[in-house]
């Protein structure tokens, strides 16, 4: 024991053998998840089989031999897992954007980084069908083989549940984000851990993802618009929050009431924390339907479909089946971050599409695939403004935040108004910028929200039925870093880039 506390006082702030070793086993799975677009472009006979191919071997060798030469032996401690969350991101997509390039798809490895970041970060903005700055044409979703299109919904299905493995198992053992979310609701700092063990936590996720995803295929192959392929791809896309799909028209390219319905449905459901979904299916119904951010979260999304419907009715002259249709499966895909599309938002009339723009400051429930800036902050942060309005009536009282019955620490207040200034900062960082490469102001501050939301479609010149292929490759760059920070809940990367963490 005695052997055992030296040896770990020896060791360096940053073991990178050890953070070598952990990234080599993730590389080893991407190789292997590279596989099965790999059998995909085999059964429809595409060439695209030999790039994922070796791909996928170069990545398992190369991975497997890291891990094999840096086995973990010690601790995981809270400076290596946050380089190695972000590292994962960061490389995962330089890895899962060759296939692309290999197959000749692509001839921009940018615009593959790009499309593969989207995927992996849940984002679902493409450059696939646009005309680059360069002036290189980009195939349209249609003309890429299916082995790709399948690529790109499996980045979004694995970066969805990485997402929550990380939210729900890694971030509460480290003490930071993730777990002070939960703590506004839930009292022990081990509340939302399904069972006592990591693995068996990230197991239980698995299984209840994987069930969900299968229903939700099932659903719309059984309707005659979709066939198996295109069930499943928007299947991942869905239970993700990702938005890729299979038609260069998102959804609305199957005009089906059905389809718009089941995904509508399953958005909703991917927006809320999928530890509650554990608990419903095993029975703690009361546990599921007493959550104050589910209750939130219903709420919140009820109001706005009934506020944008009525717009697009009485103002837009649509039928009250159609503002109905197309106003709920709107609110849905942009409050859960999912970026699919049924209808062009962009054209309806100013009060509608101003409604649907708050929503890109929303997000999902914590611990769902959901990006944004999450409900439980958007509660936290209204409540804590009605404390100061009762406070300015009692300058003397002592008036805690409350979410139910439990009151909100000072810590976790402060974190997540931090969390707000640096998401606002970062958001007007990314349209300056934009706005420096010459996009208007709507388009700028479009592209900056829609990466860092992880929404995808945006406004302006990115709108919904629009891509981002024209961004020269630095502006790029910017937006997959956007998509990355906002995935990964901005503190974990930008920690990285703080003098603080390489210092002892």
């Amino acid at each position: 024991m005695i052997e055992r506390l030296q040896q770990s006082k020896n060791r360096p702030r940053i073991d990178f053998k050890l953070v070598a070793g952990i990234l080599g086993g993730l590389l080893f799975f991407l190789g292997a998840a590279l596989l099965l677009p790999a059998g995909v472009a085999i059964i429809y006979s595409e060439a695209s089989w030999l790039a994922f191919s070796v791909v996928a071997a170069v990545s398992m060798a190369i991975g497997g031999i890291f891990f094999w030469f840096c086995r973990p032996i010690e601790e995981l401690r809270m400076r290596e897992a946050f380089l190695i969350v972000t590292l994962t991101w960061f490389i995962g997509s330089l890895i899962g954007a060759l296939p692309f390039t290999l197959s000749g798809t692509l001839e921009s490895y940018t615009d593959a980084v790009f499309e593969t970041m989207s995927g992996l970060s849940t984002t679902g903005a493409t450059i696939l069908g646009g005309i680059t700055h360069e002036g290189l044409q980009n195939p349209a979703i249609e003309d890429i083989d299916k082995s790709l299109l399948f690529w790109r919904s499996l980045s979004h299905w694995l970066g969805g549940m990485g997402i929550i493995v990380l939210t729900l198992a890694l971030l509460p053992l480290l003490g930071v984000g993730g777990m002070q979310l939960f703590q506004a609701e839930y009292s022990g700092s081990t509340s939302d851990k399904l069972t006592p063990r990591i693995r068996e936590t990230a197991f239980l996720l698995w299984t209840v993802y994987m069930g969900m995803t299968g229903v939700q295929f099932l659903l719309l192959w059984a309707h005659p618009s979709m066939d198996w392929f295109e069930a499943i791809n928007h299947a991942f896309s869905t239970l993700a929050t990702g938005g890729f799909s299979t038609q260069n028209a998102s959804v609305a390219g199957f005009d089906s009431v059905y389809v718009d319905v089941i995904i509508t449905l399953f958005m909703f459901l991917a927006g809320i924390n999928f530890a509650m979904h554990f608990r419903l299916f095993t029975g703690n119904h009361m546990s599921f339907f007493e959550n104050r951010e589910i209750r939130f979260y219903t709420l919140l999304t009820i109001i706005f479909i009934v506020a944008i419907s009525g717009g697009l009715w009485l103002l837009d002259n649509y039928s009250i089946g159609e503002a109905l249709r197309y106003g709920s499966f709107q609110v849905l895909s942009i409050i859960t971050t999912t970026g699919f599309g049924t209808d062009d938002y962009a054209r309806w009339v100013p009060f509608t599409s101003f409604l649907l723009f708050l929503l890109f400051f929303t997000g999902g429930c914590a611990g769902s695939t959901g990006g944004g800036i999450k409900m439980i902050r958007l509660m936290i942060i209204t409540k804590n403004i009605g404390r100061e309005f009762k406070q300015i009536l009692h300058p003397q009282g002592i008036i805690p935040v409350r979410v139910g019955n439990r009151v909100i620490d000072s810590k976790i207040l402060k974190t997540i108004l931090g969390f707000f200034v640096m998401y606002f900062i970062i958001f007007a960082i990314g349209s300056i910028i934009m706005s420096f490469m010459g996009y208007d102001l709507i388009s700028a501050m479009g592209a900056s929200i829609a990466t860092l939301g992880n929404i995808g479609p945006a406004w302006g010149e990115f709108g919904p039925t629009d891509d981002y292929a024209h961004v020269p490759i630095a502006g790029k760059w910017v937006l997959l870093i956007l998509m990355m920070i906002g995935r990964l809940e901005l503190f974990t990367v930008l920690v990285i880039f703080t003098p603080w963490f390489w210092k002892n």
